[in-house]
């Protein structure tokens, strides 16, 4: 009996298979010792890539389990791209910090992006591949990124999906086609699931950011004392500076690195990056007194906002 349950199957990006030397978000699938690492690129629909023996460590290691974990979910290079044969060959060893940090916020950003379109999907009856043909990729084009453009619909919706058009066939009585016409590329009711899902959910991780954030500043002031008060206060997201009055300039130097060891612990326990924009340091602001201040960034599973 066939199935009119619709395909709710597809890759995040436009691009099928990923460009070499980018780094791409993998679960590893299965480990053979004697070969290296099966895992599944999360972003592409899961298709297939491998880790040989030599990319997963400069170092000798005894144990390919040593390293890698069946489930394990992390960022690895591309080294080569096979479209013919639909073959990835992927690296551990060629990521360094900064891949693994632009890596881990776009594949945040890419999950929430297709966690909501497959649920619209889901619940209107719908291709999740035609909602990203339609919806998804023209945003991602447009925007960098359609997480920057569902961060606007959450403000200003109609403007933003009211520019989504596709094309169709007019047929006329002959049953020949006699022109093409741009017509919106959503219904008023798909339209209306999609603006109260992005709410939603945008929203929702915005404050579970937010109330990490706040978890993190706790723990960084906790640290202080009476001698030593710690202030932490935002400047603009995800931008925070540390501070701290005393007559001590080393030991103020000191209180205030142990903050950004408990901020960042804090942080860490959440999958998140502090990222230190300037090291502790002091400068007179009364007769006798130092203030002894850091600034650094701070970041949750993607982006940061400010809820109005």
């Amino acid at each position: 009996m066939a199935s009119n349950a619709p395909n709710l199957e597809c890759r995040m990006y436009e691009a099928r298979y990923p460009e070499v030397d980018t780094a791409v978000m993998i679960q590893v699938k299965n480990i053979e010792e004697d070969m290296g690492v099966y895992a599944s690129l999360l972003e592409y629909n899961n298709i297939e890539g491998m880790i040989l023996f030599i990319e997963l460590s400069r170092t000798r290691i005894r144990s390919v389990g040593s390293l890698m974990k069946v489930g394990k979910q992390e960022p690895v290079m591309v080294l080569r791209v096979d479209k013919d044969k639909g073959y990835v060959d992927l690296s551990k060893t060629r990521v360094d910090e900064y891949d693994i940090a632009i890596c881990g916020e776009r594949y945040s950003k890419s999950k929430l992006v297709h966690s909501i379109l497959r649920h619209v999907a889901e619940t209107m009856q719908l291709d999740l591949e035609d909602l990203y043909i339609h919806v998804g990729w023209p945003l991602y084009r447009k925007y960098g990124h359609a997480y920057e453009a569902f961060m606007l619909i959450v403000a200003d919706p109609d403007t933003i999906l009211n520019s989504l058009t596709r094309k169709v066939n007019e047929v006329g009585p002959d049953g020949q086609e006699v022109m093409t016409k741009l017509v919106p590329a959503l219904t008023v009711e798909v339209k209306d699931a999609l603006i109260e899902n992005i709410t939603k959910e945008v929203k929702d991780a915005l404050i579970k950011n937010i109330k990490k954030h706040i978890e993190a500043m706790r723990k960084a002031e906790a640290t202080g004392n009476d001698d030593f008060p710690v202030k932490m206060k935002l400047v603009v997201p995800p931008l925070y500076v540390l501070t701290t009055q005393t007559l001590d300039m080393e030991q103020g130097i000191m209180v205030l690195t142990n903050a950004i060891q408990a901020c960042t612990e804090a942080i860490d326990s959440h999958k998140g990056k502090l990222v230190v924009k300037e090291a502790p340091r002091a400068y007179g602001q009364l007769p006798f007194q130092e203030e002894v201040t850091w600034m650094g960034e701070i970041g949750v599973d993607g982006p940061v906002g400010v809820l109005d």
